[in-house]
């Protein structure tokens, strides 16, 4: 089964913890203190691997973490840095964030290694805490908890043009005639299940590749069917064919089925009607008497008017298909060669814990403050308020917050309690 799309959980390494430790030396009565650093935790780092073309791997393994950097040692020994880990994707695999849906990275063209998630920094040892009033520091720094993230990949197929067509319309012949691939062909009533690429090699100029987009049926937009699985491979192609069965074998209308691709084109995304588009109007070769000039007409008394060029094709014995191709790659020249690249909207946050949530309430009952939430637990895990250091760092941090104004307001006087996870404060302006 071709998969173009996975959930995630992806976390980078934890930083390693510094050592408190002090020099032990024969006729050395105080060597004071050489408490090693913890290592940095292992980035998370997704890389483009050609050799794969679907998500399929990641349907069995779900949860990709980095490794952990190591406790520093005594003499000042430095812990090993946590291994990073490196996932393989393929290329046009967009990377995003699954709770707000905002583009960490695009791995196409010219991305082909993204560091997503970066460890966290490795604690100080106690060597670095020495000072003439403190010369024997018994506190280390912790290690910087690593980050973490659901993510959902989506791949988006990285073609020139891209082939548009209801089931049946003779999608498959086509690619299989003018390229390299080579689909199934059979007189299915069903889609293909997944995109097909193929390289276009014309005479006396440069190819393109063209990718057979799965059949669209209408409502595709709105999630019918497989409708969404679909439409996301179009987004980077510069260039429309739509095919259409113009013989009407199976009984549809081929100027209906040009428009309603369109509209499903608009609804999924507006700015895919800007882009060139050119009707190939196949199984030419079972018209009968008249038949074809009829049909050929109508398509380009509606069509041609909009800019959009009509070919009478046949897909199974090739008339009008070089035609076709030419007029094709004169409209990539025109368009030129800009690459379609999903900005990036989400940025790892490296800064302390400062968009983290917290609540502050009166206990009524125990007559306190409590003061809860991720940025305090967090901030209290990285904090080492037995040194006056420590508790200086994490009373600025209050205050900077705007946690102590917040007190303030909800009227915190001299001597009331404040409450966080345990620890105990009395409030003193």
């Amino acid at each position: 089964m071709f998969a173009d799309s996975a959930k995630i959980f992806i976390s980078s390494g934890k930083g390693g913890d510094g050592h408190v430790s002090f020099r032990r030396e024969l006729y050395v009565a105080a060597g004071g203190p050489d408490g090693g650093d913890g290592g940095k935790g292992g980035d998370l780092v997704f890389e483009v691997d050609k050799g794969i073309n679907t998500l399929n791997d990641f349907r069995h393994i779900r949860k990709y973490c980095a490794g952990d950097g190591k406790p520093g040692s005594k003499k000042r020994c430095h812990g090993a840095d946590g291994a990073d880990l490196v996932v393989k994707v393929p290329e046009g695999t967009v990377i995003r964030e699954a709770e707000t849906g905002k583009v960490i990275a695009d791995m196409s063209y010219g991305c082909k290694r993204e560091v997503v998630l970066k460890g966290g920094r490795g604690g100080k040892g106690n060597m670095h805490y020495a000072t003439p009033t403190m010369q024997v520091p018994k506190y280390a720094q912790p290690g910087k908890p690593g980050r973490s993230l659901n993510v959902v990949l989506e791949l988006k197929t990285i073609a020139d043009v891209g082939l548009v067509g209801f089931p049946n319309a003779g999608k498959s012949t086509f690619l299989s005639r003018v390229s390299n691939a080579k689909p199934k062909i059979a007189n299915y009533h069903f889609t293909t299940l997944q995109p097909v690429l193929g390289v276009v090699d014309l005479e006396d100029t440069d190819g393109f590749i063209i990718a057979d987009i799965p059949g669209l049926i209408e409502g595709a937009s709105g999630g019918a069917g497989l409708g969404h699985d679909f439409l996301k491979h179009i987004e980077r192609t510069r260039v429309f064919i739509h095919m259409v069965d113009a013989a009407s074998t199976e009984g549809r209308d081929p100027l209906n089925d040009i428009n309603i691709i369109n509209n499903e084109l608009e609804s999924y995304n507006r700015g895919l009607l800007d882009r060139p588009q050119v009707i190939a109007a196949n199984k030419t070769d079972v018209f009968y008497g008249t038949e074809e000039e009829t049909v050929i007409t109508l398509l380009r008394e509606e069509f041609e008017p909009k800019g959009i060029k009509v070919f009478p094709i046949s897909a199974v014995s090739g008339r009008g298909v070089k035609e076709l191709l030419y007029y094709v790659k004169e409209l990539l020249d025109k368009t030129g060669r800009e690459q379609v690249i999903f900005e990036k909207e989400y940025k790892e946050d490296n800064m302390d814990f400062p968009d983290e949530p917290y609540t502050i309430e009166y206990d009524t009952k125990e007559k306190i403050y409590v003061v809860e939430g991720p940025r305090i637990e967090k901030m209290l895990g990285y904090t080492n308020l037995d040194s006056e250091k420590g508790f200086n760092f994490f009373q600025k941090f209050l205050r900077t917050s705007g946690i102590i104004k917040e007190l303030e307001e909800m009227g915190i006087e001299e001597g009331d309690t404040v409450k966080m996870y345990g620890l105990v404060f009395d409030y003193y302006k």
